[in-house]
């Protein structure tokens, strides 16, 4: 999976489990990590901004 930070500031991807994934993009870049291949919703946050966070979806 990519992710796109069209942000000025680094952010990361962080699954809340604390295992399943963990990247971080830095501003202006594209990270390639490995998602779970396992159905089902993770959680997430960027470690760097309490306040942003989403679900990825596997299906």
């Amino acid at each position: 999976m990519s992710v796109t930070n069209a942000d000025a500031e680094a952010h990361t991807v962080t699954a809340d489990d604390g295992g399943a994934f963990d990247v971080t993009i830095l501003p202006g870049a594209t990270a390639v990590f490995t998602a779970p291949t396992t159905p089902g919703s993770y959680a997430f946050s960027c470690l760097l901004h309490g306040n942003m966070h989403g679900v990825l979806v596997v299906q």
